[in-house]
């Protein structure tokens, strides 16, 4: 949208001018619609709480219009908006839900549509200034519309566009639709706001019930299916339910679509409280799920009705810890670590000799063995050992997989290196410790011999046997990878010096199956600007996504070490391939497997296929990291024999 206006400026001698301003308004907005798809695509984006919610929980009536405040109580509303903004919110949307003329017509103020949604809208722009994006929000206009009610699509299409107008007008930066249960009727308002402005960003949201389903009682798919037809930047959920009835939908609707995804949960169900509705959800319990929310992929994530600045306040933390400060600095142009005077960082080939042997283009073997359950790690000594006189290079120890309660990794990796002598790669994962936790079990590694590390954000414990079990995720795998990068330049994670440094190797994950590999690749090239020195892929069984996955990193120098899963059954191979994320099995590789009749043939038949997906990849890569289902290792030998 282009606004006129005009400036008048006087010179020493009195002369006025009469400048026209079209241009630069124009370049103002178009530079703020790049600013917030740019960062929309490269970041997590934190939106603001409820708006009337708050607005009631400061003293206003329920039987009031809250949309009328705009022009009786401005500074109020500016309250509001300020407070959020303060509490961390990158966008604050306009107060103006219901400002629709069905909704503004029991209060009399149907004709002031367009004034009330403009000064909405001026209010959120002067309080967010260059701070945050002001999203213009739209609700549904509260009548039934055709083929049950007497509205045609036409007709809401226009009462929506009354509305928009008056943001658009005002300057908002984008526009959110917002809580709707019929997908007929957002889709009147994407075409309403498209009719006015082909460019301003589109947020689409929908609200769910407990089952996941639309209150309409419309599928997610049927909402993606034909929201998707139109030009929208954001897709998503908002109200309605709180963040675990939330969490379980966005599972739901992210395979859907390729689209960014938002999520606004209600702080749960209220209670009525001596006379007042109190949501109970504390900002504690939000910031846990908001990092659930992103971990799943969520690219928007905010607070609905009940949650105010406390509870936006915590998702920023959350946010923060999920996308570390590491990642700001490409902005900058300071990503690289400096170490003290002092200091002297080790090379990385002589960190260690696995290191040593990638830095020289060797090729490496792994073998993964899995912590036991109980207290004795008596049968994976005995199989390492045999693994080391066999000529493996380290043993590769997962961090609780599946978010399973085993033997500390960091144990067993200390025991095989004291016990057996074989290098190891530890898994760090993010999931059970807070950044001082992880510092201090670093350093301990570090003091007992361990060299390789790789850092991995963690399952989430709901995969576990401990679904209720607190997550921590005070930073994702880049954030680690970063702490171990400084801690190997003798600082902390607060730049402190800690006297002599560290030397990790450090190894990152790389999913080479991921569904939305765009962002994959965005977070690995965030994973080494932090400091990582190689890469070790999920388990491969379709080598035509490895071979794409190739082709996107040539650019790329670091180590590539491909995993290799050997199945064990075709339950096993069903498993790996609707189950673990990114693992996709080939039909050919399931019709081989669902053939085999007998454990033994299975596990024969899965050895056969990993030896060939290992000849193959063997003169690509520059190592292989193989798995020992069931524990059983001399199927990784016939592999490599």
């Amino acid at each position: 949208m282009i606004f006129h206006a005009t400036i008048k400026v006087g010179n020493h001698r009195g002369k006025v001018y009469t400048i026209p301003l079209k241009c630069t308004v124009h370049y103002q907005m178009e530079t703020a619609m790049k600013s917030f798809r740019e960062r929309l695509h490269n970041e997590v984006i934190v939106f603001d709480g409820g708006v009337g919610t708050y607005l009631y929980e400061k003293g206003v009536y329920i039987n009031t219009c809250f949309d009328e405040l705009n022009l009786t109580n401005p500074d109020l509303v500016g309250e509001v908006h300020r407070d959020y903004v303060n509490a961390g919110a990158d966008v604050i949307e306009t107060n103006t839900f219901g400002a629709n003329r069905f909704k503004l017509a029991p209060h009399g103020l149907e004709t002031k549509v367009y004034e009330i949604n403009r000064k909405g809208a001026e209010i959120a722009k002067r309080i967010a200034g260059d701070k945050a994006f002001v999203a213009g929000s739209i609700g549904p206009l509260g009548v039934q519309i055709e083929p049950i009610g007497k509205l045609s699509f036409d007709e809401a299409k226009e009462v929506f566009k009354e509305q928009a107008k008056g943001l658009l007008d005002g300057g908002v930066d984008l526009i959110v639709l917002e809580t709707f249960s019929l997908v007929s009727e957002l889709t009147q308002a994407i075409r309403a706001t498209r009719e006015l402005d082909a460019t301003v960003p589109i947020m689409a949201q929908v609200t769910v019930n407990d089952d996941g389903v639309l209150l309409s009682g419309a599928t997610l798919e049927t909402f993606v299916s034909e929201v998707s037809t139109f030009d929208v930047d954001v897709i998503g959920l908002n109200c309605s339910v709180g963040p675990k009835a939330m969490l379980e939908a966005l599972e739901h609707l992210k395979p859907l679509t390729k689209i960014p995804v938002s999520v606004q949960p209600n702080a749960g169900v209220p209670q009525n409280v001596g006379g007042r509705n109190i949501y109970m959800t504390s900002p504690e319990y939000i910031a846990e799920y908001a990092k659930r929310f992103i971990l799943t992929g969520a690219n928007v994530v905010g607070g609905c009705c009940g949650t105010n600045p406390d509870h936006i306040k915590a998702i920023r933390r959350a946010v923060h810890a999920l996308q570390p400060a590491k990642r700001m600095d490409r902005a900058t142009g300071e990503l690289r670590v400096t170490a003290p005077e002092a200091v002297t960082v080790v090379p990385v080939d002589e960190k260690s000799r696995f290191s040593n042997k990638l830095a020289k283009h060797k090729f490496v073997t792994l073998v993964e063995l899995v912590s036991p359950k109980g207290v004795s790690p008596a049968a994976q000594v005995q199989k390492a050992s045999r693994l080391h006189h066999f000529g493996i290079d380290a043993i590769n120890i997962p961090d609780g997989p599946r978010a399973s309660a085993r033997m500390s990794a960091l144990a067993l990796a200390a025991i095989f290196q004291r016990e057996v002598g074989i290098e190891t790669v530890l898994h760090f994962a993010c999931r059970d410790r807070n950044v001082i936790g992880m510092q201090s079990d670093l350093l301990g590694a570090w003091a007992l011999g361990l060299r390789n590390v790789l850092a991995i954000t963690g399952d989430p414990p709901k995969l576990g046997n401990y679904p209720n079990a607190t997550a921590v995720f005070d930073v994702d795998a880049i954030g680690l990878t970063n702490l171990i990068n400084r801690l190997n330049h003798g600082l902390d994670l607060a730049g402190n010096p800690i006297g002599e440094p560290t030397a990790f190797s450090i190894g990152v994950g790389v999913n080479p199956g991921a569904i939305n590999l765009d962002d994959e690749l965005r977070r690995l090239d965030w994973k080494i600007e932090a400091g990582a020195e190689y890469m070790i892929t999920q388990p491969v069984f379709d080598l035509r996504l490895l071979e794409r996955f190739m082709k996107r990193i040539a650019h790329v120098r670091l180590p590539l070490i491909c995993g290799i899963w050997p199945l064990v059954s075709f339950r096993n191979a069903e498993f790996m391939n609707n189950e673990v994320p990114g693992a996709s099995v080939p039909q050919e590789i399931l019709e081989r497997m669902r053939k085999t009749t007998t454990k033994e043939e299975g596990f024969r038949e899965g050895v056969a296929i990993a030896r060939e997906t290992f000849d193959r990849v063997k003169g690509e890569a520059a190592g292989v990291q193989l798995s020992a289902p069931l524990g059983r290792i001399e199927g990784v030998m016939t592999i490599l024999e």
